[in-house]
């Protein structure tokens, strides 16, 4: 029977990194063009809990590592994880980590929930915009805080919010189905 249990939350695992990798091909066209990855992340998070979506998106991390075509733009490689938008990728770890954090402090709360899951976004953000400036800076590529943030943050915050919405409305009405 417990072996049955980890099956089942080995499956759950990789059905998310799936899930991620396919709403990384998925790209909305706008202004700027972006995926649906961040609601993959917010989805694996919110369904299977932090430490089991963390490893979900490092399972994702390592999959486009090895160079299957996980990323966007059907891309992957450590070129893809080392180049000026990688930190982006390595900040949903970290996204992970932190929801995983303060995941204790999280039951019942959906006003904490939704904070705890825009303060992981922000670390994601903050890691690639400082990932984003040092790989620049070592071509002297000179990039100030504000000007990275203004070219890789800003035109993505109502898109990710819109994700996040969307990632808690469906996760509620899905989580109910999946048995961990």
């Amino acid at each position: 029977m417990k072996q049955t249990i980890e099956i089942r939350k080995s499956v759950y695992i990789a059905l998310m990194a799936v899930l991620i990798c396919v709403c990384s091909w998925i790209t909305i066209p706008f202004m700027v063009p972006f995926t649906m990855q961040t609601f993959a992340v917010f989805c694996s998070l919110l369904i299977l809990g932090g430490k089991r979506g963390t490893a979900a998106i490092g399972l994702y991390l390592f999959m486009g590592l090895i160079g299957l075509p996980v990323f966007s733009g059907f891309r992957g490689g450590i070129a893809h994880l080392i180049g000026p938008t990688g930190g982006y990728l390595i900040g949903f770890l970290f996204s992970g980590i932190i929801y995983t954090l303060w995941e204790p402090l999280l039951s019942g709360r959906k006003m904490l929930r939704w904070i705890v899951l825009a303060l992981s976004q922000i670390v994601c953000y903050l890691i690639g915009t400082l990932w984003f400036i040092t790989i620049y800076g070592r071509q002297n590529i000179s990039y100030s805080f504000l000007s990275a943030l203004s070219l890789c943050v800003l035109p993505f915050i109502i898109p990710d919010c819109i994700k996040m919405v969307l990632a808690v409305i469906l996760c509620n009405r899905i989580k109910k189905y999946v048995d961990l």
